[in-house]
């Protein structure tokens, strides 16, 4: 390996890691984050030296790493005090799909596998592409309310609502998507939702069990055409809430899953 590549990184969310893996350089991981759940082998293997917005500073320097990867400005205390440190830092903002396919071709760049990141970003354009030229023959497209949180609900993140839409639906907040924080895609009025009469309800509740029994007891929400079909699904938020690949693969199947269901039923 050239000395001129970073040789101990510790990555602070998953999906750094997921892709470090993919490429092939996980033996320059030396931390990671104690969310990790993908690949399973990361967790075995691995430190763990982080949750989200906390870290294990003297942990972390202690491993001597020559690069730390962070995401989002909710890691900006974490990166603040590495630096600090003497640490060297990198922390992106990906948050729509392009944006991911990006992070997997500098991530690449910074490792030396710009070969294998091309490969992989052309197999997961290639999966999107695929998956939008199916869903362009449907004749109708659901609309479909994205629940990142319950109480207060939260909608669906930029990348959740473009794929959505490339599986074949229509997100019914797409004006919140574009904001970066939860705080921002807090829906204020509940009824709101009731009045955009989603045809699916999809929960992704980070951190705990979606329950859609107690969605679909919400005041006034037996009014919407999801909750009378009993058309509200779970996707795990491993599987779709962090920006890399689990999202572009296993999110992606999930939605395309439970859309084409949908319109399957619909189109009897």
């Amino acid at each position: 390996m050239s000395a001129s590549l970073p040789q101990r990184i510790v990555c602070l969310t998953e999906e750094t890691t997921e892709i470090l893996y993919l490429l092939g350089e996980e033996d320059r991981i030396v931390g990671i984050s104690g969310f990790t759940v993908r690949p399973p082998r990361a967790r075995r293997e691995k430190p763990k030296v982080s949750a989200f917005i906390s870290a294990k500073i003297e942990r972390i320097v202690a491993l001597k790493p020559d690069l730390v990867l962070g995401f989002s400005d909710l890691q900006a205390d974490i990166a603040a005090d590495l630096i600090r440190q003497g640490m060297t830092v990198l922390v992106f903002n990906h948050r729509s799909v392009d944006e991911i396919l990006s992070l997997i071709r500098i991530l690449g760049g910074l490792v030396g596998a710009q070969v294998r990141a091309e490969s992989l970003v052309r197999d997961y354009s290639g999966r999107i592409a695929r998956c939008r030229a199916v869903s362009s023959q449907q004749d109708r497209r659901p609309r479909v309310y994205f629940e990142e949180w319950d109480d207060p609900p939260i909608s669906a993140i930029r990348w959740v609502s473009e794929l959505i839409g490339i599986a074949g639906g229509d997100d019914i907040f797409p004006e919140l998507a574009a904001s970066p924080g939860g705080a921002g895609r807090i829906i204020a009025d509940s009824q709101e939702i009731v009045r955009r009469a989603p045809d699916i309800i999809i929960g992704s509740w980070c951190g705990k069990k979606f329950r859609p029994e107690k969605v679909a007891a919400r005041p006034g929400w037996q009014a919407i055409p999801a909750v009378a079909k009993g058309d509200l699904h779970e996707i795990k938020s491993a599987e779709i809430l962090q920006p890399g690949p689990a999202a572009l693969t296993d999110g992606l199947d999930r939605l395309t899953s439970i859309i084409q269901d949908w319109q399957q039923r619909e189109a009897v």
